[in-house]
């Protein structure tokens, strides 16, 4: 059961006065005390242009991490493959973990903001295709040292990766599985599942026994990974404020994501792979916004340690093994609240989060 850290680099909810310079200043002084106080991974993101996040390349950014840490995970999270080229990528990957010493969790996802897909200059109807044909070749090649296609989207001529990959990626690969189509590619490929908390738990479970099904069928010699569910965190020992502060960023929160990926608009109705977003859009219009920030602080995890712990054991309950990613800086979040928050969940969460890791593992 493993509790990484989530790294967004988000401008939103900050004054004109927050340059971005500090906005990595200060995700990477977070960086490094979550390697100091215990924490997995590291999972910075890739997004591109706007306030809501900006990480263009989270392999280059977690070169500098490894420099500045010591023991911690480096996972990508995730390279959004339609955006890259496949060849670049097996590059890098191969790369920063030679220099970490195979500290590298290779992330992927395939983007859902038409704000991004529409600067980078790539329809958003070929993203499933494109995803599917670049991580079949980025993972063969990260096995092999040898990247080659005859796709329609990357056609390759064999080449050699340099500096060759001299550990297997098998178990240390995961994929973004928020859509149907995304959650079977996911188990196709062997590998495990990451989830954002979006929906209610009863719907979360039909998605993961799915998955679970999928890769037994796909892969019946191999143990399924467990799922990686990512929150966006407070941990404050005081309920009250605890609470507060959770609704104030939070909500703050959604709301960029809404603005960020459009969630309330019809265009993706028309757009292929992504229709499922166009029957969530209808929802959202539907129900409006106060019920739908109520709806997601419920999904959640926040509050004091305990009330933090209460809602992991019931997801335990719900659905067996699950590896944690939290977001501790987002929406306006002072740094020094966000490092609190922090210590304070290194302190008193993460000792029975590995208690119930050494029940598993005995079990």
């Amino acid at each position: 059961m493993e509790v990484g850290v989530q790294m967004i680099f988000q401008k939103w909810g900050y004054d004109d006065a927050m340059s971005d310079s500090q906005i990595y200043d200060e995700e990477i002084r977070l960086g490094v005390l979550a390697d100091a106080l215990g924490f997995d991974a590291l999972w910075p993101v890739e997004h591109h242009f706007e306030d809501y996040s900006f990480c263009p390349d989270n392999a280059q950014f977690l070169s500098f991490m490894a420099a500045k840490t010591n023991r911690i995970k480096l996972g990508t999270g995730a390279v959004i493959l339609p955006w890259n080229q496949p060849l670049r990528v097996a590059e890098k990957i191969a790369m920063l973990d030679e220099l970490s010493g195979g500290r590298v969790v290779f992330g992927m996802g395939r983007g859902l903001s038409r704000r991004e897909y529409e600067v980078m200059g790539i329809d958003m109807a070929t993203s499933r295709d494109r995803f599917d044909e670049a991580a079949a070749m980025i993972l063969k090649a990260l096995e092999t040292g040898y990247v080659e296609g005859e796709g329609p989207f990357y056609p390759q001529p064999r080449a050699r990766i340099r500096p060759k990959p001299t550990r297997s990626f098998r178990g240390r690969v995961s994929a973004v599985a928020m859509s149907p189509d995304s959650l079977e590619q996911a188990a196709k490929l062997g590998v495990r599942m990451v989830v954002f908390s979006q929906k209610p738990m009863d719907k979360l479970v039909v998605d993961v026994d799915r998955y679970r099904a999928l890769f037994g069928e796909n892969h019946p010699a191999e143990p399924v990974p467990a799922p990686m569910v990512c929150d966006f965190l407070y941990c404050h020992g005081d309920p009250a404020l605890a609470e507060e502060r959770a609704r104030r960023y939070m909500s703050a929160y959604l709301t960029s994501v809404l603005h960020h990926y459009e969630l309330a608009s019809d265009h993706y109705k028309d757009v292929k792979g992504y229709e499922i977003y166009g029957r969530q859009a209808e929802t959202i219009q539907r129900i409006g916004p106060d019920e739908l920030y109520e709806m997601y602080l419920t999904v959640q995890a926040w509050g004091t340690p305990d009330q933090i712990l209460e809602k992991y054991a019931e997801r335990r309950k719900q659905l067996g093994e699950f590896h944690i990613t939290s977001c501790f800086r987002f929406a306006g979040m002072p740094y020094e609240e966000a490092e609190a928050s922090m210590r304070l969940y290194a302190k008193e969460v993460l000792p029975q989060v590995r208690r119930w890791e050494r029940e598993d593992a005995a079990a």
